[in-house]
């Protein structure tokens, strides 16, 4: 099961402002295809509480919702599509198992920091795009340790290298890098 992760961040590695908002500063529509397609791709999308891609398809989608609101899983009522999902109460295979995906199913973590860094060990693949003119003072972090340390520096300490980049708006100054296991 190819487990990939997809994010764009500030140029201090942040995800969100500091009311925890992606901003429309961080928001590029080379990125955005980018972001809609791989998720169009995915069998389940995993996420925390306070993610959501807000999408044209987003409710359409099979996903699983980390959240410490539930023992170990249960069905989202408010999302027909959605399994709530508490980690220290049932296995990602289970979770998997109860969101109906198959075991060869792919997989696309799209956040929050700590949805990010409880996959760290378990990644294919992880889909950093940048905005390196923007900074978000005070904001978000992409994981637990962001801006002590770089979101790229966090990668490589989990075993992931930077596989290719590839520009997404030069003048903007917009790239998107694969890290791979």
């Amino acid at each position: 099961m190819p487990i990939e992760a997809y994010v764009i961040v500030s140029a201090n590695g942040m995800l969100a402002d500091s009311t925890g908002v992606m901003p429309d500063s961080l928001k590029f529509p080379a990125d955005q295809t980018f972001f809609e397609s791989a998720l169009d791709d995915a069998d389940l999308i995993v996420h925390g509480r306070h993610s959501h891609e807000e999408q044209k398809r987003s409710n359409e989608r099979t996903r699983l919702i980390l959240t410490s609101s539930v023992p170990a899983l249960a069905p989202d009522t408010a999302h027909p599509h959605s399994t709530l999902w508490n980690p220290k109460g049932a296995s990602f295979e289970d979770a998997c198992k109860a969101a109906g995906v198959a075991p060869s199913a792919r997989i696309a973590i799209i956040g929050g920091p700590h949805v990010y860094a409880f996959f760290l060990d378990r990644y294919d693949a992880f889909w950093l795009s940048q905005a390196h003119d923007v900074n978000l003072a005070g904001g978000l972090g992409v994981m637990p340790g962001v801006p002590e340390r770089t979101p790229q520096d966090i990668l490589a300490a989990a075993g992931l290298h930077a596989a290719e980049t590839r520009v997404l708006d030069a003048a903007k100054r917009v790239d998107l890098t694969a890290w791979r296991r």
